[in-house]
């Protein structure tokens, strides 16, 4: 069957389309896949390129969200029968793993799973829709609701909001009735976040973000809780750390979830105590942050940004898409 692998780390010439990888046969507890959709994320990007202090056993399949049919069930499966739609949980909670890096992921033809990774997907949902939302949009709820209590009417500043964490926290955000202002790099980008949304959008390759949220919120103030915003969502790192803090008003909060810009930014502790500051850090998702957001697709409440759907051996372009930030949203490989 066809697959695209990696064999060993390295550039865009590291990921390597074949047509005899072996396909997989379901033993105890598990499932084989027939992959309709993997939707890529820049974690794939890593993996590719080899992260240090992870050793991986090579080759793997990369892709860690996919959705698919049952073809095929494992004996002591009772839950899910042949033709079942479902959508894998990238993480496997019971042995632990993680598809596409510990485990061959999506970027095949058909795929095994351990089936208490699958969870249902309703009537009204793509297999595109739900192939999307794991690592971005299960993510970004995990962050703005379980960790970050985000609420109606808060003022929201998404940094990085064009990419697919980026697009689920506006969409997200939104939907809990907060007024977003999402950043982006270019005018299409703003022009798209706009349209999916964004009360208000900001260049930040044109202009210093935090002034501008001075300019349109005022200068937050020490002893009130006038100016500034009440959330910054920076999951960048790097050189907007302090900028994000000067944007918050007393008693704000930066949310994060990553670090894809650096990971050991300069800090200044005095904005954190001066203007009690709450910074929220958030790891992946639940199985229930999953079934929240089928649920509000089925319902007609959500739609996941997809900047495009790709065959498989499109594979090696739809990557280097998302290493260098050419799309808005998430890009999807259809096997």
């Amino acid at each position: 069957m066809k697959a695209a692998i990696i064999r060993s780390h390295g550039g865009a010439e590291a990921l390597e389309l074949v047509e005899d990888w072996p396909r997989p046969v379901a033993g105890a507890g598990d499932v084989v896949l027939r992959v309709k959709a993997s939707a890529l994320n820049y974690h794939d990007v890593f993996t590719r390129r080899g992260m240090p202090g992870i050793k991986l056993d090579l080759p793997v399949v990369p892709g860690l969200d996919l959705a698919g049919e049952v073809v095929e069930t494992g004996e002591g499966v009772t839950d899910f029968t042949v033709g079942d739609r479902v959508l894998v949980d990238p993480l496997n909670r019971v042995e632990g793993g993680l598809m596409g890096e510990t485990v061959d992921g999506g970027l095949q033809q058909y795929a095994r799973v351990r089936a208490h990774q699958l969870v249902p997907i309703p009537e009204g949902v793509t297999y595109e829709q739900a192939a999307a939302l794991p690592v971005a949009y299960g993510t970004a709820h995990r962050m703005l609701f379980t960790n970050g209590g985000i609420k109606a009417g808060d003022t929201v500043l998404v940094l990085g909001a064009s990419g697919g964490v980026g697009t689920g926290t506006v969409l997200l955000a939104k939907l809990a009735g907060a007024h977003v202002i999402a950043c982006g790099s270019s005018a299409e980008k703003l022009e798209r976040l706009k349209a999916m949304g964004a009360d208000e959008v900001i260049d930040y390759t044109r202009s210093d973000f935090t002034k501008d949220i001075y300019a349109r919120f005022g200068k937050p103030h020490r002893r009130t809780y006038d100016g500034g915003v009440d959330v910054v969502v920076n999951f960048t790192g790097g050189d907007t750390w302090i900028p994000s803090l000067r944007a918050l008003k007393r008693g704000g909060k930066l949310l994060t979830c990553g670090a894809t810009a650096g990971f050991d930014p300069k800090e200044d502790l005095r904005f954190i105590w001066t203007f009690e500051l709450k910074i929220l850090g958030s790891n992946s998702w639940a199985r229930e942050d999953l079934v929240a957001l089928l649920d509000h697709i089925a319902a007609g409440r959500l739609s996941p940004v997809i900047d495009r759907v790709l065959p498989l051996e499109d594979a090696r372009e739809a990557l280097r898409l998302i290493e260098e930030r050419e799309v808005i949203g998430k890009v999807v490989i259809a096997p």
